[in-house]
């Protein structure tokens, strides 16, 4: 049995969870629109551009969670999912999926957004696992604060190899699907690298390196 690891966000989504998350906060008036949506497009650039700040953008993005119940929470979820991320499910990354499962692999989802956002996520994909930044609890409210290691660039690394250890599990002739540089440290970690729909830094890596690419939301670039 194998280990099959997949990024989320632009990886087996069409989309970043994280950043359409805060354009749903906006559209709700949940938050100011007009900030959040600005400091919301900042931060994915800088995530995009290798630049980020994981605790600034932690210290935003899990704020509004704070603002609401878990019940309250709960109903918008259902609301985002069906809005802003069934959408962006496709077939084919449903189909990766499951070729993964059909032969017996041990399925995670490894991702920096938080696990309020991405858990709902994983249950649609039929993966058992998440591995994901953790919003603080206390007395069954988030507090803002995050809980632990972000799972971003090395700390993603760290959280998989203490993921495995509780689990007693080994990282041998595991996989790992990805369309981000910012995923490098993890990549260049398994036995299987897979670049998705890669950004230009991880598509240019991944000729250098000989790792497989794999397009499941768009077409390939011409040559």
């Amino acid at each position: 049995m194998a280990l099959a690891l997949f990024d989320l966000d632009n990886t087996l989504l069409a989309g970043d969870s994280d950043y359409l998350w805060g354009q749903f906060l906006g559209e709700k008036g949940l938050v100011d629109p007009v900030f959040y949506s600005a400091e919301n497009e900042r931060f994915y650039q800088e995530y995009k551009e290798g630049k980020l700040d994981i605790f600034e953008f932690l210290e935003f993005s899990l704020k509004p969670l704070a603002a609401h119940s878990m019940d309250v929470l709960q109903d918008l979820h259902r609301q985002f999912m069906k809005e802003k991320i069934h959408p962006i499910i496709s077939e084919d990354a449903q189909a990766l999926v499951d070729r993964h499962r059909k032969r017996g692999d041990e399925l995670a989802i490894i991702t920096a957004t938080n696990s309020f956002v991405t858990a709902p996520i994983a249950r649609q994909f039929g993966i058992p696992n998440l591995i994901a930044t953790e919003p603080e609890i206390h007395d069954n409210r988030y507090t803002g604060k995050v809980s632990g290691t972000p799972c971003f660039r090395e700390g993603k690394v760290k959280r998989l190899r203490d993921w495995l250890k509780k689990r007693k599990l080994r990282l041998d002739n595991a996989w790992f699907y990805s369309d981000s540089h910012n995923d490098l440290p993890l990549l260049e970690q398994v036995t299987h690298p897979v670049a998705v729909d890669p950004d230009a830094t991880l598509a240019a890596l991944a000729r250098e390196k000989g790792w497989p690419v794999l397009y499941l939301h768009h077409a390939p670039p011409s040559a």
